[in-house]
């Protein structure tokens, strides 16, 4: 669980967003590719070892990657470089 200064800056955001008038579903799918994109990069662009960590299956996460274009880039470096 996030501890209470994450959860004061999580919490500063949302109410940045809702003053901006973001809808939700950009907020979320936004949050997502950027949750993705940092998980991908600390596993060093594995999504199996990066899959397991977020407690879901490698084919959702996969699948998720191919939704969110940043994270996608993110992965496909990381796989080039290796």
């Amino acid at each position: 669980m996030p501890g209470q200064k994450m959860r004061e800056q999580m919490k500063q955001l949302v109410a940045e967003l809702v003053v901006r008038e973001i809808p939700l579903d950009v907020a979320m799918k936004e949050f997502e590719a950027s949750f993705l994109r940092e998980a991908i990069s600390k596993n060093g662009g594995n999504i199996s070892v990066t899959a397991r960590q977020l407690g879901i299956h490698r084919n959702t996460l996969s699948r998720k990657v191919g939704q969110h274009p940043l994270a996608v880039s993110c992965h496909n470096k990381k796989s080039r470089d290796s």
